[in-house]
């Protein structure tokens, strides 16, 4: 699809000729999110640098039927950024900044395309903690956190990024505003229209502004690194410690032996303990300022390691510890360079179905490639795990057939926090019933009747 002369010329004069770019001056960064989704070059690139330009773009785009792509820091792995042909790319990399934080009332009022990581500096400097942690801190966007609904390492403690929304901005697929920017937590006056939004992958409206709860700054965070001989264990040695240190609890990570096999040896890394455990975990809490803290903390891990819930305990001594402990969960952004081609995954399995899970993963991999292998780690705590599966000599396509069934039979989500998007449009079936999609296409046809607000993600185009 070509952008007619007419339309060109409106968006022309409603954000300037120096936001828009077509061709090869769109750069690489706008041609493909970091799933594997196939590069995209979109008709247009249109680079708005405040919300009455969003509204303007949207405008013409509805009125001249222009699909639409929307595109935050690009880190998705469903494919919902990555632009299909004839597509225009609205880019919110210009709307960046925190706008306010208010200390009275505990929150931060943001752009979309603002980096998670540069809230939490400017909510640390001011003396609070932003809730929600991403590996991807530095180049996510809170517009893609809200869209996706992300989760991350904290989501134990402080929930997932829907948690953490009070309120939103939002340009609708015609061009109109609505906002609701109130700093009140509790708020019944008829619908919670902003949740609708939330996790809605920019199909229903596009987030310009947000508005966050903020978090007190936390002190004395203890840091260990565990060994524990099966999920069962593991998952016991998380409900003895939620109940031993009440609310303190930061972080619970999983990684098992594939994962921590591919820590090692690409990742520059050495083993953590003499034996080789099936679950190896990053526990992470607040302790708080008291030097009680930190006894408290090492005497609950001693009270799971005497009762076998835990065969071993590293606990950090230091920054520098953390640290390390912390590189082997976030080993993943190094080690993948250096494996087989893989296909990647991010699911949810019920926690009391998630060993036998593991375990049939494993079979069913190798059942169709026996040199092929599965890598799994993710944020046990709360059911979600990141999954890649790698092999030299086999197509990969076929392996999502096989984990997303898995996930059917365990009655699991086929998505737990980076969308659905276009890669995973078509397993949505396999975690949401005929009346759940029927009804998420009623809402689609409400709010986007045109329908050229990311088409053909989450929904049919």
């Amino acid at each position: 699809m070509t952008i007619p002369n007419d339309a060109l010329t409106a968006l022309t004069e409603a954000v300037g000729s120096g936001s828009l770019r077509t061709g090869d001056a769109i750069p690489a960064r706008n041609r493909k999110d970091a799933s594997k989704a196939e590069e995209g070059l979109p008709a247009l690139l249109v680079t708005p640098r405040t919300t009455e330009e969003v509204a303007a773009v949207l405008a013409i785009c509805s009125r001249f039927a222009l699909p639409v792509v929307v595109q935050g820091g690009m880190t998705g792995l469903a494919g919902g950024a990555s632009p299909q042909a004839g597509e225009v790319a609205l880019s919110l990399e210009r709307m960046s900044g925190v706008e306010e934080i208010d200390p009275v009332s505990r929150t931060m009022t943001v752009f979309a395309g603002t980096p998670l990581s540069v809230m939490q500096e400017k909510a640390a400097e001011a003396g609070f903690l932003y809730g929600v942690d991403l590996g991807a801190r530095g180049s996510c966007t809170i517009g893609g956190n809200v869209a996706t609904n992300a989760g991350g390492v904290q989501v134990l403690r402080y929930g997932m990024t829907r948690r953490n929304v009070l309120g939103l901005e939002v340009v609708t697929a015609d061009g109109r505003i609505v906002s609701h920017l109130k700093k009140v937590v509790k708020n019944n006056a008829g619908y919670d229209w902003t949740q609708l939004f939330i996790g809605s992958e920019g199909t229903l409206g596009v987030v310009t502004r947000v508005l966050l709860a903020l978090q007190p700054a936390v002190t004395g965070v203890q840091t260990a690194l565990c060994a524990a001989q099966d999920v069962g264990k593991a998952l016991a040695a998380l409900n003895r410690l939620e109940a031993r240190l009440g609310g303190s609890l930061l972080a619970f990570e999983a990684m098992w032996p594939e994962y921590m096999k591919a820590a090692v040896d690409h990742g520059a890394l050495p083993w953590p303990f003499s034996a080789r455990p099936e679950i190896t975990l990053v526990v992470e809490a607040a302790m708080g300022s008291a030097a009680a803290g930190e006894d408290t903390f090492a005497e609950a891990l001693a009270e799971l390691a005497e009762e076998g819930l835990l065969d071993d305990a590293l606990i950090a001594q230091s920054g520098r510890d953390r640290t390390r402990f912390w590189a082997y969960r976030e080993a993943n952004y190094e080690f993948y360079r250096d494996l087989p081609p893989g296909v990647h995954f991010d699911v949810s399995i019920p926690l009391g179905s998630m060993e036998k899970a593991v375990a049939l993963l494993r079979e069913r991999v190798v059942a169709r490639s026996p040199e092929a292998f599965a890598i799994v780690f993710g944020h046990l705590a709360d059911s979600n795990l990141h999954i890649s599966i790698h092999s030299a000599v086999m197509e990969l396509s076929g392996f999502a057939d096989i984990l997303y069934e898995l996930v059917r039979e365990m009655e699991g989500s086929v998505s737990a926090e980076h969308g659905v998007g276009i890669l995973k449009r078509p397993y949505l079936g396999m975690s949401r019933s005929p009346e759940e999609i029927a009804l998420m296409g009623s809402l689609k046809r409400t709010l986007d009747p045109g329908n050229i607000l990311n088409r053909g993600r989450i929904l049919p185009a």
